[in-house]
């Protein structure tokens, strides 16, 4: 074993942290192993095992602290792109038959929906483009 050199073994110890990596999705051990990367490198280009350590710890930490917090960003926020009802809202609809606060029919995307007005005396003749402003069930809520 002492034959083997510091920079196999610590090719071995990233590739021992990786294999976590992919079975549980846990982005810490992949920042670990490319630290151990680095402390490869460092072992291959003649460092002695104090500075490999050193390199290893140092680029794993700043890894953990300058990506994870990115990465947790990233994956709490809200998606940009609508889609169901959301990307709906704002969309102009044609009218297809009188709408009012009782009801009335809409032609919104290309599918026929129920819709009433969002003001109650407010009134839309068939043929007028109105906005949809939210969606209650299945009723498109225009103005």
């Amino acid at each position: 074993m002492a034959d083997i050199d510091a920079w196999v073994w610590w090719l071995i110890g990233a590739a021992a942290l990786g294999i976590p990596l992919v079975i549980t999705a846990m982005p810490e051990l992949g920042m670990l192993s490319v630290g151990a990367c680095a402390g490869a490198a460092t072992a291959g280009l003649g460092g002695g095992p104090v500075l490999q350590v050193l390199v290893f710890a140092v680029v794993s930490c700043a890894l953990i602290a300058v990506v994870r917090p990115i990465a947790v960003r990233q994956r709490s926020q809200k998606p940009v792109l609508a889609t169901n009802i959301d990307a709906l809202k704002g969309r102009q609809a044609v009218v297809v038959e009188r709408v009012d606060a009782s009801g009335g029919r809409i032609k919104l995307g290309g599918e026929i929906w129920s819709a009433r007005t969002l003001d109650g005396d407010a009134a839309y003749e068939p043929g007028h483009q109105v906005d949809v402003v939210d969606i209650e069930g299945a009723t498109a809520i225009v103005i």
